[in-house]
């Protein structure tokens, strides 16, 4: 990342934001305080900083600002894990109070978030995901949601969430739709896997596959590749979002699908769910421990 930054406001816990006026780009990082994952209030500061964002690039645009923000950039301070996804541990007490309304403005938050990321703010603006560790359900998702996938080769990546019954449900096939065959796309849901970085850079669904250590650099270098050919770039993702768009009431339907498979799910499959919420405890709680992709593969197997 180049040396010239400055915070940009607003200030909130869970993340940290840092404006970098060399590359007109702002980086957004995950900040977790224990468990790697979206627990609600790391979503309200998402969504906090998005709509700032949002403003700051439609107010630099309209003003035709020299400067203004092009790019965004979404990574993890904790380089080990870009996100576990959902809040399993939250889930759980949803699930066992019969809480609908509970799931599903929490889903919603999500789809709200990764909607606002796929249409660029619908602004003219690029979004950009680094991962370096592991992004799995829902930051999987998360990492899809962006206008480009750039991740390190340790990286890994998966959607654990049919080993206990559920389905990941908050874009999943949506998005993979628009970089691979339906047919790629379910199977990367279903079969119970976890793949490497390498594995979909081949397949598509990553777009840079970066040197270990280098994400950071890889992303600064395509910023300065683009610098000076961004009307070009914008326009290409505007042509993306009409030739393969996303449908936001189709994802609002899919959460509620989701709603129903968390409330019916059995008990062999809650305690599945219950095992997986402690290895995101445990992933955060012991550094050199097992990766959680690593104990999702073993149970899925």
């Amino acid at each position: 990342m180049e040396s010239n930054v400055d915070l940009l406001q607003p200030h909130v816990r869970h993340l940290k934001i840092t404006r970098d006026s060399a590359l007109r780009a702002v980086w957004v990082e995950f900040k977790y305080d224990g468990r790697p994952c979206f627990t609600p209030e790391l979503l309200e500061d998402v969504w906090v900083v998005q709509r700032f964002i949002r403003q700051t690039v439609l107010s630099g645009y309209q003003q035709a600002q020299n400067d203004r923000l092009l790019f965004q950039v979404v990574a993890s301070e904790d380089k080990r894990a870009f996100s576990l996804g959902g809040d399993l541990t939250y889930f759980l007490q949803l699930i066992e109070a019969g809480d609908r309304e509970g799931l599903r403005s929490y889903a919603k938050t999500c789809i709200d978030i990764q909607y606002a990321t796929i249409t660029h703010y619908d602004t003219p603006f690029t979004t950009i995901a680094l991962v370096e560790g592991e992004a799995l359900g829902g930051g999987f998702e998360a990492a899809l949601s962006a206008n480009l996938l750039i991740a390190e080769p340790q990286a890994r990546f998966g959607f654990p969430e049919i080993s206990f019954g559920m389905f990941p449900g908050m874009g999943a096939l949506s998005l993979l739709a628009r970089r691979v065959t339906p047919s790629t796309a379910r199977k990367l849901i279903m079969d119970h896997r976890i793949y490497t970085a390498e594995e979909l850079h081949e397949l598509g669904v990553v777009d840079i596959l970066a040197a270990k250590d280098k994400g950071r650099e890889a992303a600064a270098d395509y910023m300065k590749r683009h610098i000076g050919l961004v009307t070009g770039l914008q326009g290409f993702q505007s042509a993306v979002d009409r030739v393969y768009p996303v449908d936001y009431e189709e994802l609002t339907d899919v959460i509620e699908l989701w709603i129903e498979s968390a409330i019916h799910l059995n008990d062999r499959n809650k305690r599945l769910m219950e095992y997986f919420a402690r290895a995101q405890l445990g992933r955060s709680n012991s550094p050199d421990k097992q990766t959680t992709s690593d104990i999702y593969q073993f149970v899925s197997s």
